[in-house]
């Protein structure tokens, strides 16, 4: 049950900088100068080396800044930080450090059950095919609800969340088939790989982010320092 004494927020809740890593930036300036050197000096491409630097400058460094760009950012977006950066996750973000074991989100990061900096993505990206392009594109969907104020005050799952999920990680494990209500039957372990029972639904374990129970909840202070 939560306890009615709250604690503050842990520090990790004050949010770093997002910005791109220096040595993209080295890139962006080099490609910006020789530009800028072609458009002051055209006259430079009339030597076949001018003529390759223009093409340096032109194509290949611009091409190989955007990609770097993309690829750093579509990293980044992975990490909890950045799905945080929006205040209306931060309350989901917040819960991550409920100190109550029937807090399935807390539990598993408390317990570095998945990545402590990847635990968003981890949790809620499909391990199908096309998972993670599937998840970009729901983050532009994101973006647009986001800016445009057109989010719900509960925000909730497009679509309910798959045990193949779950499985992922747990399935097999000694700890996930030592519980009873996890074996190989026609109403359990079967039912629960076939998705006609849900982990989240079932009764079991369906109690996840509640975001509007927070102010009666206590918090994990976060791992000490070592």
């Amino acid at each position: 049950m939560l306890l009615a004494a709250s604690v503050a927020p842990p520090a990790e809740f004050n949010l770093g900088s997002l910005s791109p890593r220096p040595e993209f930036y080295f890139v962006f300036t080099i490609t910006a100068l020789l530009i800028l050197a072609l458009l002051v000096r055209p006259d430079l491409t009339r030597q076949r080396a001018g003529k390759m630097l223009a093409f340096v400058a032109l194509f290949v460094l611009p091409i190989t800044t955007g990609w770097m760009g993309f690829a750093e950012h579509w990293e980044r977006s992975k990490t909890k930080e950045f799905c945080l950066s929006c205040h209306v996750m931060k309350p989901y973000g917040k819960s991550l450090y409920v100190d109550d074991n029937e807090y399935i989100p807390a539990v598993h990061f408390q317990n570095n059950y998945v990545p402590s900096d990847h635990a968003c993505y981890t949790c809620h990206t499909s391990y199908a095919l096309y998972g993670s392009i599937q998840a970009k594109m729901n983050g532009m969907r994101h973006l647009w609800v986001y800016y445009t104020h057109s989010y719900p005050d509960t925000i909730k799952l497009y679509h309910p969340y798959n045990n193949r999920e779950c499985l992922h990680c747990h399935g097999g494990s000694r700890k996930f088939e030592a519980v009873s209500a996890h074996k190989d039957t026609d109403t359990t372990f079967t039912a629960i790989v076939q998705g006609r029972v849900s982990c989240l639904e079932s009764g079991c374990h369906d109690v996840a982010h509640e975001v509007h129970t927070l102010k009666d909840a206590e918090f994990w202070p976060g791992p000490k320092e070592r």
